[in-house]
């Protein structure tokens, strides 16, 4: 009843910049916190960057000063920005969002499907 679909994933060299997004549509009545986490190979999942619903953020130590998360509360869209990107981001990126639907009166994670962002020279 929900989807969560990323885009904006690829290849960039060190040093360059990338912008993901992530919209959810189905039947949402509500979106709580959206977030940002990603998996490197052979390593477990981690949170990037969370925003609330008033709009404050938190990061991860590694990428604070190089990454910005906003969204876009109309479009029930989220994006990450990232900037000086380093071969160590190299990963999958997932989105995550607390979404209650029309159905339910309490809210549920959700996570998008991946998207892979590689940096590399």
């Amino acid at each position: 009843q929900v989807q969560l679909v990323e885009s904006g994933g690829g290849l960039v060299q060190p040093g360059g910049s990338l912008i993901v997004s992530c919209a959810a549509s189905g039947s949402i009545f509500s979106i709580n916190a959206m977030g940002w986490y990603r998996q490197a190979p052979g390593k477990q999942r981690e949170l990037v960057a969370a925003i609330a619903p008033g709009g404050s953020t938190n990061y991860a130590d590694s990428v604070k000063g190089r990454f910005t998360i906003s969204r876009d509360s109309a479009k029930n869209t989220w994006y990450l920005k990232m900037n000086s990107l380093k071969p160590e981001d190299t990963a999958v990126y997932y989105c995550n969002a607390r979404i209650r639907t029309y159905t339910t009166s309490y809210f549920s994670d959700y996570w998008g499907q991946g998207t892979q962002v590689t940096v590399s020279s």
